[in-house]
């Protein structure tokens, strides 16, 4: 029995979805097994959602322009983006095919959409700005300084942080495992220390003007440009048009039919069996039901962690950067914002909070680079093993003799490329490209959820929403184009 999909690739496999408890290993689903056993995709979205956006690219716009104006484009990418990511993470939990593999089934096929989609991720995320942004924190920490404009050290310091997310994937039996075990360290370190220093030293008033202004829709302020607003869109959240890319994490959780379909294990795990094409479920009561209990816990995860990590990721860094130009008197630049608040606070109360300041920095560019680095070799290796037979023979059926050799190339690349600009740079052009992916991902996610089995099929809504997604940062990356070759099209 199987189910045709799409185009050029197999038809799906049938069979009973698995239990919650069978995958998990438990006798049921409470609280504490939701937490401990069920929660973990969406932390290693949340550690890369923690970046960019909120450590350089939220601050510096409302740094130099507050929160009117800004706050709410914020609010709405995040919202946009969380029902985005819950539409890619259907098709996972549905067929135990990572999206990048999913994109082959549209017309006109494989040849045409995964070559495409790994190029788009990355191009769009090699730049390593959060490896050069983390490495200039490093610097701080080591000297007790900033470091000069252009210094070699903060890239060499960048270069070994990607060396370190090689090793944590490398010693890893899990690799997804691995990475959800060190965000949960990272994101709850990162979340209780901005929370307790902006508790310290930033007034009630001011918490009211960051809410209100992530609550209240408002003309852009004079100067800032759309380029601008469009990279504080992109990354906010996680990476707009192409969040999918971190969603083949529910395979290898094992959610739904990712649990069928296998998983990549690390150096010091065995052999796992990664199926090459996916599987699914029939239409009948007992997979309805089953179907439902596994898109309640999509949705937990999603709603109850991401989405409330990613708006308390992008307030407390906002709250402390405007606090850090009302205490100094001036405003961050491109380039001294990875390291702008510390300064200040150092300024202000003394090393104490200039260390705080610089390891939170730190842990929060590092777990977007770690996110992120392990994505784009993800995504490279499920496409090459999902299309290649030949490659499938040549490393014997063991994805991990493709991963590792091709994480080691975009290792030596990355530290070629942090060296051309400005990290803030970087992370701008990443965040703009981040936008490209809505002008294409929403329909081919359309085409694939329309197929699913009757039960997994979206809403009508649902719909609905991927065109806002298309529309809104369509917008952005249509302005950025324009800018880039020219004159912007929209100005403020």
């Amino acid at each position: 029995m199987s189910h045709p999909l799409g185009v050029s690739r197999p038809d799906l496999t049938v069979t009973d979805l698995p239990t919650p408890e069978e995958v998990f290993k438990v006798s049921k689903i409470g609280t504490k097994e939701l937490v401990k056993y069920a929660i973990g995709p969406s932390l290693i979205a949340l550690g890369i959602s923690i970046g960019s956006g909120e450590w350089l690219l939220g601050p510096l716009s409302v740094g130099q322009y507050g929160f009117v104006g800004v706050g709410w484009v914020i609010t709405v990418s995040a919202l946009l983006q969380t029902f985005y990511n819950v539409e890619c993470a259907r098709y996972v939990v549905a067929t135990g095919e990572v999206p990048v593999v999913g994109w082959g089934r549209v017309p006109p096929g494989w040849k045409l959409w995964i070559p495409l989609s790994v190029f788009i991720v990355i191009f769009a995320f090699i730049a390593g700005g959060w490896a050069a942004s983390a490495g200039q924190g490093v610097y701080a920490l080591v000297h007790g300084t900033v470091a000069p404009t252009g210094a070699e050290e903060p890239r060499l310091w960048a270069i070994a942080l990607l060396v370190l997310v090689f090793l944590i994937t490398a010693l890893a039996k899990r690799i997804s495992r691995a990475l959800e075990l060190a965000n949960w360290m990272m994101v709850s370190a990162i979340l209780l220390a901005l929370l307790a220093v902006d508790l310290l030293i930033v007034p009630w008033s001011q918490w009211w003007d960051g809410i209100r202004g992530f609550l209240t829709p408002a003309a852009p302020p004079a100067g800032i440009t759309a380029t601008q607003l469009g990279g504080l869109a992109g990354f906010t959240a996680l990476a707009s048009g192409l969040n999918w890319y971190v969603m083949g994490h529910y395979r290898d959780k094992g959610y739904g039919m990712g649990y069928r379909a296998g998983f990549l294990s690390g150096m010091r795990g065995g052999r796992s069996e990664l199926l090459a094409s996916g599987i699914t479920f029939p239409d009948d009561g007992l997979n309805r039901g089953l179907w439902r209990r596994w898109y309640r816990l999509l949705l937990t995860d999603m709603w109850g962690v991401f989405f409330v990590g990613a708006i308390l990721g992008m307030l407390l860094p906002t709250l402390l950067m405007s606090q850090a130009v009302a205490m100094s008197g001036q405003k961050p630049t491109r380039a001294n914002v990875p390291t702008f608040v510390a300064g200040v606070l150092g300024d202000e109360y003394g090393p104490a909070l200039f260390y705080v300041a610089l390891v939170v920095g730190v842990l929060i560019l590092f777990s977007t680079q770690l996110g992120i680095f392990e994505a784009m070799v993800r995504v490279a290796t499920d496409s090459a093993h999902a299309t290649s037979p030949r490659l499938r023979a040549l490393i014997e059926g063991d994805p991990r003799r493709f991963y590792y050799p091709f994480m080691l190339v975009l290792l030596v690349i990355i530290s070629i490329i942090i060296h051309l600009t400005l990290p803030v740079g970087l992370v701008e052009w990443s965040a703009n490209m981040s936008n490209l992916g809505a002008l294409i991902y929403p329909f081919l996610l359309i085409y694939l959820n329309s197929r699913l089995p009757r039960p997994a099929r979206p809403r009508p809504w649902h719909y609905v929403i991927l065109v806002l997604n298309f529309l809104f940062f369509g917008f952005f990356f249509v302005n950025f184009i324009a800018d880039f070759i020219g004159e912007p099209l929209v100005t403020f």
